[in-house]
């Protein structure tokens, strides 16, 4: 027995192969199958479970065997999602180490590589490559580090632990259903340890939703295939709103005295929230000229027709963004003002000086 965990009397049942309906009958009276027991049941144990599960769900006995045949317990995926480091630095610390110069030449460098194929994408998915490059470097160091987990064990591990179970439940079915429709093999589908997977570091949900097959070879290959990879980087982008008229965002200045409380609030707890502060908040570059908003240097900002919002990656003491429509799409792809600041400066570097 690798560990155990409580669990619900209607997965117990299932697990020690007695009928649901009378296991339920034999507990005290007025509790309800859901409620948690404290009952003790093994990984292995719950396992069977989940394969149980999967089956009910339509996939194969096949695909099941194949997929749970060398599964593990990773105690590592557990402690690092029970230990995930607290920020305790500021964005002016965070981006040097995030976007160093030896990355940003190493961005120019894979740029010039793959120019061709990037220029094909950027123009079918309306997405700048230089922001396909950025998030490629910032997300694996261009496809150097992915993460050499067995993506369904650490997807199983992590829903046995309990804490988000439904959560990884859901991105072990997708990911069951990424080996069905045959994009990967089980032995080949490595990740992170929270399951995030390939070049681009998708998660099994987000590889369903916006992985698409960008050489035409009929699979969605996000960690060997550079055409499915940075098209499917591209396609997420389209999605979630992208417009390769607009840049990200930029650095401002602020007047002495301005109203702090006109920026997004940091702390919105959900993307949901963080969107409708967005739209209870944005104005136009001309407003935000008008309340004295200007840019680093102390110039007029553009004359254009955008909206913008207001961010504090830190707080009102620390840089002001303002951020154009694309900002949303980055925070969709990760709910982080560093992580977005992160990419957008990396972009920047890309592009100034010009790529020759």
């Amino acid at each position: 027995m690798l560990s155990c965990r409580k669990i619900s009397s209607m997965a117990l049942a299932i697990a020690l192969n007695i009928s649901p309906f009378f296991f339920s009958n034999a507990m005290a009276a007025g509790q309800a199958d859901d409620e948690i027991i404290d009952a003790k049941i093994s990984y292995e144990e719950y396992v069977e479970i989940l394969k149980t599960e999967a089956l009910a769900k339509g996939f194969s006995q096949q695909l099941l065997d194949q997929s749970f045949a060398n599964i593990q317990f990773y105690k590592r995926a557990v402690k690092a999602d029970r230990n995930q480091p607290e920020t305790v630095e500021t964005l002016d610390t965070y981006l040097p180490k995030r976007v160093p110069q030896w990355k940003v030449d190493r961005a120019r460098k894979r740029y010039k590589e793959h120019q061709e194929l990037l220029t094909k994408i950027g123009n079918e998915y309306g997405v700048q490559p230089r922001f396909i490059v950025a998030l490629w470097g910032l997300e694996t160091n261009f496809g150097k580090i992915m993460g050499n987990f067995n993506v369904v064990s650490a997807l199983s591990t992590l829903a046995y632990e309990g804490r988000r179970e439904a959560f990884f439940k859901k991105q072990l079915w997708a990911a069951l259903s990424i080996l069905e429709e045959g994009h990967i093999s089980v032995e080949n589908m490595k990740g992170s340890w929270a399951g995030a997977m390939g070049q681009n570091q998708f998660m099994p949900t987000s590889f369903m939703s916006y992985a698409v097959d960008g050489d035409g070879d009929g699979k969605k290959d996000i960690w060997g295939n550079q055409a499915d990879v940075f098209a499917s980087m591209a396609n997420y982008l389209k999605k979630e709103g992208w417009s390769d008229e607009l840049t990200w965002g930029r650095q401002v200045k602020l007047p002495e005295g301005f109203d702090t409380s006109l920026a997004i609030p940091k702390n919105t707890g959900s993307r949901k929230n963080w969107l409708k502060a967005w739209t209870n908040t944005e104005k136009t570059l001309q407003e935000w000229q008008e309340l004295g908003v200007r840019r680093t240097d102390g110039t007029a900002l553009p004359k254009v027709e955008i909206k913008a919002a207001l961010v504090f990656p830190d707080d009102a003491n620390g840089r002001a963004y303002l951020a154009y429509n694309n900002y949303k799409s980055l925070m969709h792809w990760n709910l982080s003002y560093y992580f977005v600041s992160s990419v957008g400066h990396l972009s920047d570097r890309i592009k100034f000086p010009p790529i020759q």
